[in-house]
């Protein structure tokens, strides 16, 4: 599936090729360090089906419980993450940030890792009242 992608502000845009059945959910607590989020939900590309069309992202190396070096790159201006790789393997793939891809509803999850790090809260979120925007009741 071919998708764009862009960050909040429109320094950084892609394109890429990619399986939405890879789609996943992430519950590690760097993810949720990193995103702000409970939660991260990214789909892998290859490197050579990843295309940035604009902009150049920053870089910031994190070391993984595992010791892995892994590479998060995001927009320098307003902050989106866009993707992260390992940083001593040029051939592993990418994984993009689904909040920052155009058709992100199309990028349903299959499934989820680090579940023993997920909020425990999470199971009653459809339970809770629903707006359709902020303020409207």
């Amino acid at each position: 599936m071919k998708i764009e992608g862009a960050c909040h502000c429109g320094y950084l845009s892609f394109e890429a090729e990619v399986d939405p059945d890879d789609t996943s959910i992430c519950h590690c607590t760097d993810c949720q360090t990193l995103s702000g989020s409970p939660f991260r939900v990214s789909v892998p590309t290859e490197r050579q089906d990843f295309r940035l069309m604009s902009g150049e992202p920053a870089i910031y190396v994190k070391i993984g419980d595992s010791g892995a070096r892994r590479v998060q790159a995001f927009c320098p201006q307003c902050g989106t993450p866009i993707y992260s790789t390992a940083l001593d393997d040029h051939a592993a793939r990418l994984n993009l940030r689904v909040g920052a891809i155009r058709q992100r509803d199309r990028l349903v999850p299959r499934r989820q890792i680090w579940a023993h790090s997920a909020q425990r809260w999470l199971s009653a979120i459809a339970g809770l009242r629903s707006f359709e925007k902020e303020g409207a009741d």
